[in-house]
C-alpha cells in the first residue's frame, strides 16, 4: 500500500470517497456561482365588469401563458356595479384597471395622476338598440329613448347635439328590457354582446347602431395605471401591454382557453353568450379595426384623444384647462406592435 493510500484510510476516507466529495463540492460551487432566476413580477389587473368576452384578451394571456412568458405573475380581479376601479387603483389595490376615456379625463381633471397606456377597443361598444322600423340613429325623433344615469354624462349630450334630440325623449334605463319589448316606439342604449343578445334570445326583431360609426370618439377597454407605476416600473408596464395585446390576437383566433377562465370567474356567463360576444367583437372590429389595422392592436393616437377632449369640453363634461395630454401616453403601445 502506498503511503498516500494509507493516509487516506487512516483519516477514514478512501480515494473514491474523496473524489465524490470533490465532485459534489464543485457542483455546489457552480450552483452558488450561477445567477438566481428572477421571480416573475406580480401584477394585479382589475376589470371593468363581471368577466365576459369584452375581457377575453386579458384572460387569454393568462390562460395560454403569455403573461408568464413575459415574466409576469398576473392576477385578474373582476369589477362590478359596486366596484370603484379608479379608487382602488389610486389606493394601490390594483396595478392596472380596464378603463374608459371619459373616466380617465375626469380623474385627471380632479387631480388623480392616472394615465392610459393602451386601448384594446378601438371604438366604444356603446350603441342604440331600436325596433326594426328605425334605419339609422337619425331616425329616433318622436321615440322614447331609455338612458342610464352614466349615459347622461357621456354619450347622451353627443346624441342630442348631433341629431337634435331633447331631454323630454329620455327615460331612465333600469337594465330591464321589458319596456323595450312592450313598446315599439321605444329605443334603448345597448351593448352589442349584452342587450342585443337578450333581444335575439327573445326573438325580437331589433336593430343595433354603434355610436362610433357616426363619429362618437372615445376608446374603450383601455389599460390605465398610476403615473408612479409608469415611472417606477416601465419594463413591467411594457411587458404587460405587449402580452395583453398578444392575448387579444390569440383570443380572436381561439377563445376557448380564456372562456374557460371567464366562466370560472363568472359562472353565470353561458357558452352561447360568450360565442355571441366573440362574434360581435369580430363583426364590429372593436379590437382589430381603426388604427389597430395598421398600427397594431391597442393603438392610440393624439388626434383621437383630442377629439374626445374637444367633445367633452363642448358638452361641458370637462373643464377646458384640463391637461388632456397627461391622460394618455403612446410610449408603450407604439413599441408593442402586435399586428392583427
Amino acid at each position: 500500500m502506498r503511503v498516500q493510500d494509507f493516509l487516506y484510510r487512516f483519516a477514514g476516507f478512501t480515494r473514491s470517497t474523496l473524489l465524490r466529495a470533490a465532485t459534489a463540492a464543485t457542483c455546489a460551487g457552480t450552483l452558488l456561482a450561477a445567477p438566481l432566476a428572477h421571480a416573475a413580477d406580480h401584477v394585479t389587473l382589475l376589470t371593468s365588469w363581471y368577466a365576459q368576452a369584452e375581457h377575453g384578451g386579458f384572460y387569454q394571456a393568462l390562460a395560454t401563458g403569455l403573461y408568464k412568458k413575459a415574466g409576469l405573475d398576473v392576477t385578474i380581479k373582476m369589477g362590478g356595479p359596486q366596484v370603484n376601479g379608479m379608487q382602488l387603483l389610486a389606493g394601490g389595490q390594483a396595478d392596472f384597471i380596464l378603463g374608459y376615456d371619459f373616466q380617465v379625463l375626469s380623474s385627471v381633471e380632479a387631480g388623480i395622476p392616472v394615465t392610459t397606456v393602451a386601448a384594446a377597443f378601438q371604438f366604444d361598444p356603446q350603441g342604440m338598440m331600436t325596433h326594426s322600423d328605425v334605419t339609422s340613429l337619425a331616425g329616433l325623433k318622436g321615440k322614447t329613448i331609455l338612458v342610464a344615469g352614466s349615459g347622461r354624462t357621456s354619450w347622451w349630450p353627443w346624441l342630442k347635439e348631433k341629431y337634435g334630440y331633447t331631454d323630454a325623449q329620455a327615460r331612465p334605463y333600469t337594465f330591464n328590457l321589458q319596456p323595450f319589448f312592450a313598446d315599439p316606439n321605444t329605443a334603448m342604449q345597448a351593448y352589442p354582446s349584452s342587450e342585443t343578445f337578450q333581444a335575439e334570445q327573445a326573438h325580437a326583431n331589433a336593430h343595433f347602431f354603434l355610436f362610433a360609426d357616426d363619429g362618437y370618439p372615445p376608446y374603450n377597454d383601455t389599460i390605465v395605471a398610476m403615473r408612479d407605476t409608469l415611472k417606477a416600473k416601465p419594463d413591467v408596464v411594457a411587458r404587460f401591454v405587449k402580452a395583453s395585446m398578444e392575448g387579444w390576437k390569440s383570443y380572436l383566433n381561439d377563445p376557448a382557453p380564456a372562456n374557460a377562465l371567464i366562466k370560472k370567474d363568472n359562472p353565470e356567463m353561458s357558452d352561447a353568450q360568450l360565442a355571441y360576444g366573440v362574434a360581435q367583437l369580430k363583426k364590429l372590429k372593436l379590437v382589430t379595426g381603426g388604427d389597430a389595422s395598421t398600427m397594431g392592436i391597442g393603438a392610440m393616437t393624439d388626434a383621437r384623444w383630442k377629439k374626445t377632449y374637444d367633445y367633452m369640453v363642448g358638452a361641458k363634461l370637462l373643464k377646458p384647462a384640463t391637461d388632456y395630454h397627461s391622460a394618455y401616453t403612446l410610449q408603450f403601445i407604439q413599441t408593442a406592435k402586435v399586428m392583427p
